[in-house]
């Protein structure tokens, strides 16, 4: 117990690093500035509706994605690398709703999408309703490097998968008692049409939710970004939200920004959010939290989507930005002086 309460003390207190992640040195300070920014899902979260035991063992988990993303970043490795290690970290939580933490579709399946940008050049890879992927932004990212394509979807990506030597994994992997209760419920519910869409939302239940995704600036420059998700509870088989979709859910431009969004993807799609925020950048010249600001807080919920998610971005300068428009996201950072922040709720 000791254990995690000193975790959770460290999660929620910004810290200077003494060594090893301090920026003051005179070597660090000229060089490009790094940074990263994770997230874990935006969602109706309360203190209220979470045991201290499963709040300390989220923010263990971020803290966790945080040191890969960052520890790769701090040794001189590529952006793209530092956002794979970090989400890689979640997918293999079953804490988050991404990759061994999937939730089921209606028929009772895990269907995964996910997607990695590179900002440096705007390649990218997708890959959407694949069902035996145990990290599907690792095969995203050899979507990207190995082929000339963006996105491949289902039985296409898993062969592919195995043409690159990525081991398929049993159905059983995916399954946790958690997410088939969650699918129940929803079934439960679907006489009443809103009950099932407040199911189906993966912010109704506090814990054991959360699209992930992280964006990160390298020493050289580059920007990249990622998010990776089991999509909706009891959701059509077949469906694909914003995350493998670049533009929605998904975008990193060196010239602006990358982002990661989380939340209901029918509404990121079809404000086409992401790649608005760059826009906004690039085309009018805000700075990146005006940009982030108005697509979460004014555009999303004019068009509907009040409390309806949130969204991560980092800028060429390091800046970041965590934006929900709902009561809470599991989020974090180190910022481009190596404070560290871990955070859950609204107001932190």
């Amino acid at each position: 117990m000791h254990k995690w309460v000193y975790w959770l003390a460290w999660s929620i207190v910004p810290i200077v690093p003494a060594t090893g992640w301090a920026a003051g040195t005179p070597a660090a300070a000229s060089r490009q500035p790094i940074a990263i920014v994770i997230h874990g899902g935006a969602g109706t979260l309360s203190p209220k509706d979470m045991t201290p035991g499963l709040e300390m063992e989220y923010r263990f988990v971020l803290r966790k994605s945080l040191d890969a993303g960052y520890g790769i970043l701090k040794k001189g490795g590529t952006s793209l690398n530092a956002v794979q290690a970090a989400i890689e970290v979640m997918e293999d939580s079953p804490l988050f709703n991404a990759g061994r933490g999937s939730v089921f579709t209606h028929d009772g399946k895990n269907e995964m999408d996910a997607a990695i940008m590179d900002g440096s050049n705007l390649e990218a890879g997708a890959v959407a309703d694949v069902q035996h992927i145990k990290n599907p932004i690792a095969l995203a990212r050899l979507v990207m490097e190995k082929t000339s394509h963006v996105l491949l979807v289902g039985d296409g990506a898993e062969k592919f998968a195995l043409s690159q030597g990525m081991p398929l994994m049993p159905a059983s992997y995916f399954y946790t008692k958690q997410r088939w209760e969650e699918l129940q419920r929803a079934l439960k519910k679907e006489g009443n049409q809103a009950a099932a869409v407040r199911e189906q939302y993966p912010g109704t239940q506090a814990h054991g939710f959360g699209t992930v995704g992280a964006v990160a600036l390298d020493r050289y420059g580059n920007i990249a970004a990622g998010t990776s998700t089991g999509g909706l509870t009891n959701k059509l088989d077949g469906r694909v939200g914003d995350s493998p979709i670049v533009g929605d859910g998904t975008y990193a431009n060196n010239l602006t920004c990358g982002e990661s969004g989380t939340g209901i993807g029918e509404y990121f799609m079809r404000l086409n959010l992401a790649k608005d925020v760059s826009d906004l950048m690039e085309y009018k010249g805000w700075p990146l939290k005006k940009a982030v600001d108005y697509e979460i807080y004014d555009k999303l919920v004019k068009f509907g989507g009040k409390n309806s998610g949130g969204l991560i971005a980092l800028d060429r300068k390091g800046d970041i930005v965590t934006a929900f428009n709902t009561s809470g996201m599991y989020r974090g950072w180190v910022d481009t002086r190596g404070h560290v922040f871990v955070k859950i709720f609204k107001g932190e």
